[in-house]
């Protein structure tokens, strides 16, 4: 019987690495001939695991996490025509058909037919269609041939695996962000968030040409993260407003385009910023935003919040200043990242040296056993992305 461990949530605060069922070529009572099974490479821990982690979100005790996935197919569906047993492939977050409306046209983190809930799926994560996720070691891929990224040469996949690991999720997702706010040659950018997604986006927006990209957070050693690779930071405790720092920067209180890379879990900025608020990226990101700029809004928002501190924060009900951004004619692009938009042409960048996403973001690869803990650190605020190694095949 082979066998299979996986980090599991068991309560707000507590993971643990537990014996799971090894993975079957199985949809409920039928048999999934169009998936794969994936011995896992790497996979990532991310902030949206950390929002159930926390208990902020409706996820149920037991449910095994993980979205972010790389691996090595061991196992091919008679159906399976394109990925053969040995590839090695990268797995959008989003689970996709292939054959609805949406995925027809692109929109495949909105997927039709994968979750019987509502619109999109992804591994491993709460009311997203039940799906096992991967952060373990073995884990089921349906609808192969249409979802998996394969890498041309596995030898050279695997020396660069620390930055193609984040093709499955925070790397595009960054990147989105950023083509949605509009950023283009010569842009001036706030990104709201020096976490993970936040430093993506900034790695993209620099990748897209901007000229500026001026990053905030609270955390020392994220803004420090930023500086790193060329961005202008602010540090929001400051008491100083926001537009004041941004026109300290750049001589005046507005950029083109704003990117909220935070979500729901917001803190208020200066004497505020012990507090929850969750419409404060939001709502400053309408303030700076030049009139007729965009911004993107990959950050996390949902729809049942079981830890807000209001009733109406708890459905997802915000108190957004949204007339502002009405009158100063503001575009909103949300919602998840469709990876397969941009994940093939991210991984030439990356294969070609146009980007070194691990170093920006601070890859930091850990074992299966380790990842109770980096769930803790990451808790807590490092500046680092934590990249789980189940199999011990990641070179040093």
């Amino acid at each position: 019987m082979c066998q299979n461990r996986g980090v599991a949530y068991i309560e707000p605060g507590v993971v643990e690495v537990q014996s799971i069922e090894y993975p079957k070529l199985a949809l409920g009572n039928r048999k999934c001939h169009h998936g794969v099974i994936l011995q896992i490479v790497s996979t990532n821990i991310c902030g949206s695991d950390q929002h159930m982690v926390r208990g902020r979100t409706t996820a149920p005790a037991g449910l095994v996490l993980g979205h972010e996935i790389t691996g090595l197919v061991i196992e091919a569906g008679s159906d399976v025509e394109f990925i053969k047993e040995g590839d090695l492939v990268s797995v959008p977050f989003n689970i996709a058909c292939g054959r609805c409306r949406n995925c027809k046209v692109g929109q495949t983190g909105i997927c039709l037919n994968v979750n019987p809930g509502r619109a999109g799926a992804a591994y491993g994560y709460v009311d997203m269609g039940g799906w096992v996720g991967g952060q373990a070691e073995y884990v089921m891929v349906p609808y192969a041939d249409f979802n998996l990224l394969k890498f041309p040469d596995k030898d050279q996949a695997m020396a660069k695996i620390r930055d193609l690991t984040l093709l499955s999720d925070i790397f595009p997702t960054g990147y989105h962000g950023a083509v949605t706010a509009g950023v283009g040659p010569g842009s001036i950018v706030y990104v709201a968030g020096a976490g993970p997604v936040g430093l993506a986006c900034a790695v993209s927006c620099h990748l897209l040409g901007a000229a500026v990209v001026i990053v905030g957070d609270m955390i020392p050693e994220r803004l420090e993260q930023a500086k790193s690779f060329g961005c202008e930071v602010i540090d929001l405790r400051k008491d100083a407003s926001l537009a004041d720092q941004i026109a300290e920067i750049i001589g005046v209180p507005e950029v083109d385009s704003a990117v909220d890379c935070v979500g729901f879990e917001a803190h208020g900025h200066g004497s505020e910023s012990g507090t929850e608020q969750p419409a404060t990226v939001l709502n400053a990101a309408m303030t700076i935003t030049r009139a007729g700029g965009a911004i993107g809004i990959p950050g996390l928002y949902v729809t049942g919040d079981p830890g807000a501190s209001t009733e109406a924060a708890k459905k997802g009900n915000l108190n957004i200043r949204f007339g502002l951004g009405w009158a100063k004619s503001h575009s909103f692009y949300t919602g998840q990242c469709p990876v397969m938009k941009y994940h093939r042409q991210l991984m030439n960048a990356i294969l070609y040296d146009k980007v070194q996403i691990a170093k920006a973001v601070n890859v930091e690869v850990i074992s299966l056993d380790k990842a109770p803990k980096g769930y803790q650190d990451f808790d807590k605020g490092a500046a680092k992305k934590f990249v789980i190694d189940p199999h011990g095949l990641i070179p040093n």
